[in-house]
């Protein structure tokens, strides 16, 4: 099931982002010492009540240099498009402005649920100030102060109220889900039509969570397939084109909702460095990942192009060392063959459960062969190996003392189990408990 969605919108300088920060925690700060995978601030996770949702930060979308008000409304009307709940962000200092007034008028258009925030009500004096946002139409105004965190459990409450109750669209455990993400302009949407025309047998459109997500499924040989969110990638339009970090908000949600992702790439452009931004929201998902080179019939050729232009993948996205790359033409459908048998792969790895006996077998000769570390005088000793999920494929090694793992073993140790079993297209994840 897919996670509600929360966006904060209001005019500038009401305090959205340290709001933003206050509900994230921690998080926001997290950096993964993986090469090339950055966080985007605007996107984050947060947590109230054991429910687990996205939030957005509309104040972080920027649309270029247009006037101030029309600002506002885009970052109103993307946070209108995608959320399951918005707060309407406002300043008790201030007061009601007209400002205020311009966003409560888009907002009257969406059937979003709107909770009404009153942000900088910083001492109980300034609790008589919230009366005048009824005039806004939004019902009772929560009165918070984001500088000292007070209140947020009062707005917390209230957004979880409204989350939507339905579950995510029900697909069938056999069901392959991939999504194609990758920046504007690189193709994705004739690579679906390629992908469609080419082996049309039953295709139907689905609406998924969101209000336009539509989801299109059709079978090959048998096997049926989900292409997640295909409206998303045909969206069009000056907001959409013009904000890089509206393509990555929705590319997230596609992967979220994805067992294998397609990461895009345009053989004309090479790589840029937001390919790495939305390739690493999808290792970070733990999702399986392709690497798709498209419009290769686009560019001259020799023997050696296809081994370079490799070459600065893997250099590139070192962090998807296990992904395998195709490259093809949609334009032309060349190659575009070659596609489909690899998603099969790396979905079935994706899944991929092994043998405990085996796997220990694997481990142990691995031990022998580069003995575990050791830390002043303390050995690392890894008693015994379990897989304990799949997609991602994910095992517990029971040790003496997990801060004795270090990194550069626990790299070791996977590329061993790669070896063993394959893995292409897939994460694995090794985590290091001590045993009891």
């Amino acid at each position: 099931m897919s996670k509600p969605i929360v966006a904060i919108v209001g005019r500038p300088n009401v305090g959205k982002s340290t709001i933003f920060n206050r509900i994230v925690g921690e998080r926001i700060s997290i950096v993964e010492d993986v090469p090339g995978v950055t966080r985007d601030r605007i996107y984050s996770s947060g947590e109230w009540l054991n429910q687990e949702f996205n939030i957005i930060d509309t104040g972080g979308i920027d649309i270029g240099d247009e006037p101030f008000l029309a600002q506002i409304r885009h970052q109103a009307e993307i946070a209108i498009d995608e959320a399951d709940v918005i707060i309407f962000m406002t300043s008790g200092r201030e007061g009601v402005t007209s400002a205020d007034e311009e966003v409560a008028k888009i907002l009257y258009r969406s059937k979003t649920p709107v909770v009404l925030a009153v942000n900088k009500v910083d001492n109980p004096e300034m609790r008589e100030a919230i009366y005048d946002f009824y005039a806004l139409g939004f019902g009772e105004p929560i009165p918070i102060s984001g500088s000292h965190g007070i209140g947020l459990g009062d707005l917390l409450d209230e957004v979880v109220k409204h989350f939507p109750k339905h579950d995510d669209q029900d697909y069938d455990e056999e069901t392959i889900k991939f999504s194609l993400i990758g920046r504007p302009n690189v193709g994705k949407s004739s690579l679906v039509n390629a992908l469609l025309g080419e082996e049309r047998v039953i295709v139907s459109d689905i609406a998924g969570t969101t209000r336009d997500a539509i989801d299109t499924q059709y079978t090959v040989d048998g096997r049926d397939y989900v292409i997640i969110d295909t409206a998303g990638m045909r969206k069009k339009g000056k907001v959409y084109e013009s904000t890089e970090k509206y393509s990555v908000l929705r590319a997230l949600k596609a992967i979220e909702r994805s067992d294998v992702v397609l990461v895009v790439l345009n053989a004309e452009e090479g790589i840029i460095e937001q390919d790495k931004k939305i390739a690493g929201y999808a290792h970070e998902a733990g999702r399986a990942v392709v690497i798709v080179v498209n419009k290769w019939d686009a560019i001259e050729k020799d023997e050696k192009t296809m081994k370079e232009f490799e070459e600065k993948i893997r250099d590139n996205f070192q962090f998807l060392d296990y992904a395998p790359i195709v490259f093809l033409s949609a334009k032309t459908k060349k190659r575009t063959h070659t596609l489909l048998p690899m998603i099969n792969l790396a979905s079935e790895n994706h899944a991929m459960r092994v043998q405990t006996n085996v796997l220990n077998d694997v481990v142990m000769d691995a031990v022998a062969m580069n003995p575990t570390p050791t830390d002043k005088g303390n050995r690392l000793r890894i008693y015994y190996v379990t897989q304990v999920a799949v997609k991602p494929p994910t095992f517990v090694i029971f040790v003496n003392d997990p801060e004795l793992m270090h990194f550069s073993y626990e790299r070791f140790l996977e590329n061993r189990i790669r070896d063993a079993f394959g893995f292409e297209g897939t994460p694995i994840k090794l985590i290091a408990r001590a045993r009891k």
